[in-house]
């Protein structure tokens, strides 16, 4: 005879963790070993139950409550599956999840259907790619390489640039006025317009807004501070 899936229901709000919990025990094949309403409290009961499946929300004591303590369950023991329940579909959320090795996350507006088959898939040790997420993933992707061909670019630029066009690249990044600059380089107003317009040219930009939101996406301001040292 196959045995129950163990499952251990982590959810701070009373409510929704009885419901979780009736809805565990009234399906066959599955047995409620455990409840918590914090990350510490799975923490001391893992070891104790050694559950198959944890249901965990995300955010119980604090935000992230559950994505810490799933990463810290997990470190000692890998073989645990768990299912994130969360209210938030948002990519941070989504990817911050997935990362520290849980199985699956679900919605907790989800049908019965939904979290018993989540359950059941997870416990069969398959991976379950939902549509929503795998397009969060997609889109991730194509994120990244858009950022790495902009960074690519962006170091090229930055190598042809003066070491004056650099200093000025720099202060345009601390959003600095065009006026606050010329009195920090302590020189014209109309020279430093001048820079500024051998910058854009260079980066192929009409607005140093451009420039400045390109740099920061694509997280190369630390290398522009080499850059300048290595002048």
């Amino acid at each position: 005879m196959t045995p129950p899936i163990r499952i251990l229901v982590a959810e701070d709000l009373d409510v929704l963790r009885e419901h979780f919990c009736l809805l565990i025990e009234q399906t066959e094949g599955m047995i409620l070993v455990g409840q918590a309403s914090s990350g510490k409290e799975v923490l001391s009961l893992v070891p104790q139950l050694r559950p198959d499946i944890i249901l965990m929300d995300i955010e119980m004591d604090m935000k992230h409550d559950g994505i810490i303590t799933a990463q810290k369950v997990l470190a000692q023991f890998p073989e645990t599956k768990i299912i994130f329940l969360t209210v938030h579909e948002d990519d941070e959320t989504v990817f911050s999840a997935f990362e520290t090795g849980a199985v699956d996350y679900v919605l907790k507006t989800s049908s019965v259907g939904e979290i018993i088959n989540s359950i059941r898939t997870a416990y069969q040790g398959k991976v379950q790619i939902r549509p929503e997420v795998a397009y969060k993933i997609k889109n991730e992707f194509t994120r990244i390489r858009r950022n790495e061909e902009t960074f690519r670019k962006s170091i090229q630029i930055l190598y042809q640039l003066t070491p004056s066009e650099l200093a000025i690249l720099d202060l345009l990044l601390k959003d600095m006025k065009i006026t606050e600059i010329a009195k920090e380089r302590q020189v014209e107003l109309s020279t430093i317009k001048s820079q500024i317009n051998l910058i854009l040219k260079k980066f192929n930009k009409k607005r140093t807004k451009e420039v400045t939101a390109m740099l920061r996406d694509s997280d190369i301001i630390p290398y522009i501070h080499k850059i300048r040292e290595g002048l």
